[in-house]
C-alpha cells in the first residue's frame, strides 16, 4: 500500500506580494448580537511582530458569499486569518465553503480524527463516564475534523479541536480558526510563529503626524505625493475631522511605516506642512 505525500508544508516562502488579511464570519457578528473582538487582536498580535493588517472583510452565515469571499483569498497571495464557523452545527459553513473554493472534497483527516476523540475520552473521564465512540453525538463531533484533502490541521492548545490550513493557487494561506477568542488567537499565534516568521520584521512599525488647522485637503495632495515619491517605504495619511472633542475642526497629517523610514521622511513632511501655512497643532507619535 503507498502513502500519499504530504502536502506543501505551509512554511514555504510567501510571495513578495503577500499581505495579512481577516475573514470575520457569522450573522450573530452582523447583528450585533455578539461584539467582533477578533479584528483589534489581530491588529495586536501583527503588530507585536512588526506586521500590519492590510484588510478586513465580514460574511455572514451565507454559503454562497462566504464560498466567494474564500476564493478570493485562494486566488491571492496573502496569509489570510479567517473566524467562525467551523464547528458542526448546521450553521456552520466554513469547512464546506473552503472545500467548495479550493474545488475539494472533505475528509476526516486522521490526526484531527485522533485529537477530537481524545477530547471526547477526556470529557468522558471527567464526568466519570465509559466513552462510547459510536454513540450519535460521539459520531458527530467527528464532523469536525472533516477538511479539504490539501489541508493541515492547526493545533488548539485549549480542548485540543483543530483548526487547518490551506494553501490557494495564489500561493498564499488561509487559516481556520474558531470563533471563540480563547481558541482562536493562540492559534494564530502559533500559525505567525511556526509558518510566518520570515514574514515578520525586526523593525517596528511607526506612525508621526500633525495636527492642522485651517488646511484643506486638496492643497495637501502635491505634497503627500512628493513625499511618498521621495520616501517610497512608507505611506502617507490624511485623517479629517469636523467634529473632534479636542481639535474640532482639523486634518491629521502624517506618516507611516518601519520606524526608520518614518524617521527619515518624518523632516521632510514637517518642513512641506510649514511651508504651507496652514495653523499647526499638536504633533502625534504612535507605534503600531
Amino acid at each position: 500500500m503507498t502513502t500519499a505525500a504530504p502536502p506543501t508544508s505551509p512554511s514555504t516562502s510567501p510571495s513578495t506580494n503577500a499581505r495579512f488579511g481577516a475573514l470575520i464570519i457569522g450573522d450573530e457578528i452582523l447583528s450585533g448580537k455578539r461584539e467582533d473582538k477578533h479584528l483589534p487582536k489581530l491588529i495586536e498580535l501583527l503588530g507585536a511582530r512588526g506586521c500590519t493588517l492590510s484588510w478586513a472583510e465580514y460574511v455572514g452565515d451565507e454559503r454562497e458569499r462566504l464560498t466567494d469571499a474564500l476564493r478570493r483569498a485562494f486566488a491571492s497571495a496573502d496569509i489570510v486569518f479567517s473566524f467562525g464557523g467551523i464547528g458542526a452545527t448546521p450553521d456552520d459553513h466554513t469547512r464546506q465553503c473552503a472545500g467548495a473554493a479550493l474545488g475539494l472534497p472533505l475528509h476526516l483527516h486522521p490526526e484531527a480524527a485522533a485529537l477530537i476523540t481524545q477530547r471526547m475520552q477526556d470529557i468522558a473521564n471527567e464526568r466519570g463516564e465509559v466513552f462510547e465512540p459510536q454513540r450519535p453525538d460521539n459520531v458527530h463531533r467527528l464532523q469536525m475534523g472533516m477538511i479539504p484533502q490539501s489541508a493541515h490541521i492547526l493545533p488548539n492548545a485549549y480542548n485540543r479541536i483543530p483548526g487547518f490550513s490551506c494553501r490557494g493557487a495564489g500561493g498564499g494561506w488561509v487559516h481556520f480558526t474558531p470563533g471563540f477568542p480563547v481558541m482562536a488567537w493562540p492559534m494564530v499565534e502559533w500559525a505567525l510563529d511556526h509558518h510566518h516568521r520570515d514574514m515578520q520584521r525586526p523593525q517596528s512599525y511607526a506612525e508621526r503626524s500633525i495636527i492642522l488647522f485651517t488646511a484643506q485637503e486638496s492643497a495637501l495632495t502635491p505634497l503627500m505625493e512628493a513625499i511618498e515619491a521621495a520616501h517610497p517605504l512608507i505611506k502617507v495619511f490624511s485623517l479629517p475631522s469636523v467634529d473632534h472633542p479636542e481639535y474640532g475642526l482639523h486634518i491629521e497629517l502624517g506618516v507611516k511605516g518601519l520606524a526608520s523610514a518614518v524617521e527619515a521622511a518624518w523632516p521632510d513632511l514637517l518642513s512641506g506642512v510649514q511651508a504651507y501655512g496652514a495653523k499647526l497643532g499638536p504633533m502625534l507619535q504612535r507605534n503600531i
